[in-house]
């Protein structure tokens, strides 16, 4: 792993930067993708006027949420670090709920199905979380604990991963999360095969991904714990699974309420 590709004289050029950037540029190709297969220009062109805002309120949400949400008690002692995301430090869930709140109101104000569009972006932002993660592990950050034994990742030094736990080997959090990421964007894909109540496959992506992020938090060495022990992460991710469920149930009762009789 390495925090940057090389310097152009005294400027990095950083991979946790590069690596946010391919996520952004692929998760958003591959919506254009299912815009254009699915025969949805309009779609296509919404995508592409929407997708620099999602990508500026994703950043903000993203922040925002891991400095006042995760972790307060170390951002309030070194507020310099408030604005250095280059050093990590991105929430993925508080990047999804500012990009919802943003792209809720264009599609409101342009009159455009939201749940619809929803389910297109779905596995492009599924793909792009997993891209981030190893944006993650190339600049040391959203690491696991300590393993106590002789196996994890020995994070190289300057990383912020070594400075919390010196030489020793950690869990790789961020890399079997890469990975159930996409385990979870083809399981999206192949659920595009079929036609489902709207809202659906966006639904789904909110219960699969925070399921999964619920479990592996307990790994993460970077956070710190309230109650039962569980990371603000923890708390946030049951949170959507509950609000997931419950509109999942809500779209498919509507769909089959209206429904035309045979």
């Amino acid at each position: 792993m390495h925090q940057y590709w090389f310097f152009i004289g005294n400027f990095p050029l950083r991979a946790y930067g590069t690596l946010f950037a391919l996520a952004f540029v692929l998760g958003l190709g591959v919506t254009l993708y299912f815009a254009r297969a699915e025969g949805r220009q309009d779609y296509m062109e919404i995508m592409m006027d929407l997708g620099p805002l999602l990508l500026l309120s994703g950043i903000l949400g993203a922040r925002i949420w891991q400095v006042f949400f995760f972790d307060w008690a170390y951002y309030s002692k070194n507020p310099g670090e408030i604005i250095a995301i280059w050093h990590g430090g991105l929430s993925i869930q508080g990047g999804v709920v500012g990009a919802l709140l943003v792209g809720g109101l264009y599609v409101w104000y342009k009159k455009i199905p939201f749940w619809e569009i929803a389910d297109l972006a779905a596995p492009g932002l599924m793909l792009a979380q997993a891209i981030g993660r190893d944006a993650n592990l190339m600049n040391g950050d959203a690491f696991g604990g300590p393993t106590g034994g002789d196996f994890g990742i020995l994070y190289p030094v300057g990383t912020i991963a070594r400075d919390t736990f010196g030489n020793q080997p950690l869990w790789p959090a961020e890399v079997w999360e890469g990975q159930v990421d996409v385990i979870i964007f083809a399981l999206l894909v192949i659920l595009k095969l079929r036609k489902w109540p709207s809202g659906t496959i966006f639904l789904l992506y909110m219960v699969f991904y925070n399921l999964s992020r619920f479990f592996l938090e307990s790994l993460r060495g970077d956070s710190p714990r309230f109650l039962f022990h569980w990371t603000a992460a923890q708390w946030s991710s049951i949170v959507a699974v509950g609000i997931a469920l419950v509109l999942l149930l809500w779209r498919i009762w509507r769909e089959r309420k209206h429904e035309v009789p045979m």
